[in-house]
């Protein structure tokens, strides 16, 4: 089965609908079909526990506190808009697949990148929060195997991706240059990670009968070019968050360098949280900023550049073509959904179509985002609270 057959299986007619896809390409996350019904259980069983374990985790990184100076006291004020922010970036760039071999193309899995800035169990709920995103709105990644894709892709590149980047910050100098570059090795090897992973998934609950020697080495091999991708886009993007705010990188907590603004011509330490002066004022207008123009690239992307994306087929569609893995995967539930594909209904101008599927993508994106951080931040802000009320 060729990749254009493969394409119409992903992409299905739509009855009665006006709808241009003709230069748009979908992420191409994995469908219903793919893995059985009890694989599928297990791994959303998997995936649902990893999400619980997250929530709790990122109380501590999005929390804020002021009862130390360690990783959680970060300040929530600060973490939980940039996280939702982070979460936007990622279904943004996921829209932009880039040529990596000879007709198959490639798209950031976001993983490493969520984990640097804003903490791994927070880099968990950001993913996971695109991925349902994608599957209820934009019928991308099948229902039933949405634990599978959050397995794959939040639980697993998030984990590996900070375990190698904490590994080589330790030993690399302590600079913020070690950073980027932790960061784009981390990034590299986690998406490869993420393929084996699939494999493994798919060697247990395959539902079809393939050569898994012969997928493990496409899947693995296809994704180390992806993988090269991946490294730059977190690289770069960690080293500019870095340049202008580092103080906000999650990943560069250990550099303990004071953050220093320029207020009134002159370079000022921004003093401990709660303290009064222009330095903190300087320091809240400058999060405002970097909010902002993060949010307006994530619009430009998803809404104007997404539109010259690779139109090749991505890493798992190829491979599955190519294998015969696609021969049972199902139409998508929401396949008649207004923004199914990444396009608007009854819009006819393909362009169009596409930027306004993703704007209104990364608008529900943050906003979701958002709201869950938020609320995990509230959560944490009310246990700190109530011991000092019980005492009272």
């Amino acid at each position: 089965m060729g990749a254009k057959t493969l394409h119409r299986l992903f992409t299905p007619a739509r009855s009665c609908k006006t709808f241009a896809t003709s230069h748009y390409h979908r992420t191409v996350h994995v469908p219903d079909g793919f893995i059985d019904a009890p694989t599928s259980v297990a791994t959303g069983a998997v995936a649902a526990a990893a999400v619980a374990l997250s929530l709790r985790g990122a109380r501590r990184e999005l929390g804020g506190g002021s009862s130390g100076a360690g990783a959680a006291d970060l300040g929530g004020e600060r973490t939980a808009p940039l996280a939702g922010l982070v979460a936007a970036f990622i279904f943004a760039v996921q829209m932009l697949n880039f040529p990596v071999a000879a007709g198959t193309s490639g798209h950031l899995l976001g993983g490493a990148l969520a984990a640097i800035l804003v903490g791994p169990y927070t880099g968990v709920l950001c993913v996971s929060v695109v991925l349902l995103m994608q599957g209820i709105l934009f019928a991308d990644g099948g229902l039933t195997a949405l634990g599978v894709n959050i397995t794959n892709m939040a639980v697993v590149t998030t984990v590996v991706a900070y375990g190698v980047f904490r590994a080589l910050v330790k030993l690399l100098p302590r600079t913020r240059r070690s950073v980027t570059v932790a960061s784009f090795v981390a990034a590299l090897v986690s998406v490869p990670a993420s393929a084996l992973a699939f494999t493994l998934m798919y060697a247990v609950g395959g539902t079809t009968d393939v050569s898994i020697g012969k997928v493990a080495g496409a899947m693995v091999g296809v994704h180390v070019l992806i993988g090269i991708g991946e490294a730059a886009i977190t690289a770069l993007t960690v080293g500019a968050v870095i340049a202008v705010r580092p103080d906000l990188v999650y990943g560069a907590r250990d550099l303990r360098q004071r953050l220093q603004l320029r207020v009134n011509g002159a370079l000022v330490d921004v003093p401990a949280s709660g303290a009064a002066g222009p330095a903190p004022v300087a320091a809240r207008a400058s999060r405002r900023t970097l909010w902002i123009s993060g949010l307006a690239t994530s619009l430009v992307l998803a809404g104007v550049v997404s539109f010259y994306a690779s139109a090749d087929p991505d890493g798992l569609e190829k491979v599955a073509a190519d294998n015969g893995i696609d021969r049972k995967a199902e139409e998508h539930a929401y396949a008649d959904s207004p923004l199914a594909d990444y396009g608007v209904q009854d819009v006819d101008d393909a362009r169009l179509s596409g930027g306004l599927a993703g704007v209104i993508g990364v608008g529900v994106t943050v906003v979701a985002g958002s709201a869950v951080f938020w609320a995990v931040r509230r959560r944490r802000a009310n246990e700190d609270v109530s011991p000092v009320s019980a005492s009272v």
